[in-house]
């Protein structure tokens, strides 16, 4: 009776077949309800480590971690380990937790990154899972090397250009002997280096203006893990109808600017733009001078009239900015939000300013003696520069020193005296840890080119190169006066230049 009466108002439910539908979703339903109840004992895991076995620069400032399930954030939080410590913050999207680093990464340095015992987020509110953990997980990645390029002044060395690997110990010569090598800057990704150079017989004839463009290759390995052979010398822009003067590489390293001068009409003077695969053309926009390329790689600073103008590198492109105040441009932070700028006071003072993309404009000093150069330490927190003091006397004597200023605070802390170094040559590594410099020993303009000249036309004969660490600096009390020792190095060299 029962049984058709079912039949009647379920029949669709009535086939066998359909009874053992139900019962299976009776069962899944109870195995569910169970599963959420107590849980599953299958430990969450990471999926992805974006900085697994990577070498990495002082441009990567953040790595990932992806869970397989939402995590509670504290435990991870408090389980994470990095060895070496690496101060940083943390953040969380989903299940993907961000840590950003507070500083670059320290270079010449291999890090392990583990985490245990953390738990998932269901586990951490069901007091019948405590015992669920994530899968124990061990990380490592690497930074690069502490590598740094000079131009040697001794013996087989002198106006050849050098490459040493501190962490290596390893010391390659990149150009060959008939280069007498001038300047040069280093390419993003550390695979080659622009410079220019003249001929020896050139040189010996003191014609030094006579410098062509070139690439030589580093030996050091590609993005593709791949080396490439060391000392591979490319002609990319011949003295052929102009000479090159002063030149510098965007820093993309896909522009190259070149200030350039017609040896039949030396009025015809600018800059011009190099890329890769197209000939040099000129800009035309500006008769030349002392630029420097800003960070997004679309324009240069550039002193014109009374102030300091932003070009663009687009032939005959209009000024994006124009700063009257200013006389010099000297360097910007690496993420183009402020710069260093030097303002010629009336009363033959000089004034350093902190610059920025807001629109602010702050007095960090006033001096008698010169600013030099000025870098911006990797977070924007420490302003280093090469600066001199004016003794009182009748005999004007200028004395340079190496100073660190608190963009905070505005305190300056000298570092390192330099007694008669006007053309010391400047360079923070990348992840702002030591400051190297050189000490050059001047002949007079009769004596045998070995390379570069000072700034005032001397010949360099001989040259120091000094390393300064700057972790002891790190914790220094505000307005106390540090003067660092630094480490003289095994070389005879200027232009020390740390790779990036």
């Amino acid at each position: 009776m029962i049984h058709s009466q079912l039949k009647k108002y379920f029949p669709k439910f009535s086939q066998p077949l359909d009874r053992v539908a139900i019962a299976l979703m009776g069962i899944l339903s109870a195995v569910i309800g169970l599963l959420i109840l107590f849980g599953s004992n299958t430990p969450p895991r990471i999926r992805e480590f974006s900085w697994q076995n990577r070498v990495i620069s002082a441009q990567d400032t953040a790595f990932i971690i992806r869970f397989s399930r939402p995590m509670e954030r504290q435990s991870v939080e408090n389980n994470l380990k990095i060895d070496p410590p690496l101060p940083g913050r943390i953040s969380w999207a989903g299940q993907r937790m961000a840590y950003t680093l507070n500083e670059p990464a320290p270079y010449g340095n291999r890090f392990q990154v583990s985490l245990n015992n953390a738990q998932d987020r269901f586990s951490a509110d069901n007091p019948n899972r405590t015992g669920v953990t994530v899968r124990p997980f061990q990380g490592e990645f690497t930074t690069r090397d502490r590598v740094f390029v000079f131009i040697g002044t001794q013996g087989e060395e002198a106006g050849r250009l050098i490459l040493y690997n501190l962490t290596q110990q390893e010391k390659t010569f990149l150009t060959p002997s008939n280069l007498v090598v001038m300047d040069f800057k280093p390419y993003q990704n550390r695979e080659r280096i622009l410079f220019a150079a003249t001929t020896r017989a050139e040189a010996a004839q003191g014609q030094m203006l006579e410098q062509q463009i070139y690439t030589v290759t580093t030996g050091l390995t590609t993005v593709s893990g791949q080396p490439s052979a060391a000392g591979k010398v490319d002609l990319l822009l011949d003295h052929k109808g102009y000479q090159n003067l002063k030149f510098d590489l965007t820093p993309d390293s896909q522009t190259i600017v070149v200030h350039r001068i017609n040896r039949r009409n030396p009025g015809d003077s600018g800059l011009w733009t190099l890329q890769p695969g197209k000939p040099a053309k000129p800009l035309e926009n500006q008769p030349g001078g002392d630029f420097v390329m800003t960070p997004d790689s679309r324009a240069i600073a550039i002193a014109q009239g009374e102030g300091v103008a932003i070009l663009p590198i687009k032939p005959q492109a209009e000024p994006l900015d124009f700063l009257p105040r200013f006389g010099m441009v000297l360097s910007f932070s690496n993420d183009g939000t402020a710069a260093t700028m030097v303002k010629f006071n009336p009363d033959y003072t000089r004034s350093l300013y902190l610059v920025t993309n807001q629109g602010t404009q702050k007095e960090l000093l006033k001096t008698t003696g010169s600013i030099f150069n000025c870098q911006f330490g990797p977070n924007k927190a420490q302003l280093y520069c090469l600066l001199s003091q004016l003794l009182e006397g009748e005999v004007y004597q200028e004395v340079p020193y190496l100073a660190a200023i608190d963009l905070q605070t505005g305190i300056e802390t000298p570092l390192v005296a330099l007694p008669d170094q006007r053309d010391a040559q400047l360079s923070l590594s990348p992840d702002g840890m030591a400051l190297l410099f050189d000490q050059v020993v001047t002949g007079d303009p009769q004596a045998q080119a070995v390379g570069p000249s000072t700034s005032t036309g001397q010949t360099i004969v001989s040259s120091r190169l000094w390393l300064l660490a700057l972790t002891d600096a790190s914790p220094q009390t505000p307005g106390l006066q540090i003067l660092l020792q630094p480490e003289e190095l095994p070389f005879r060299g200027v232009r020390p230049r740390w790779l990036p």
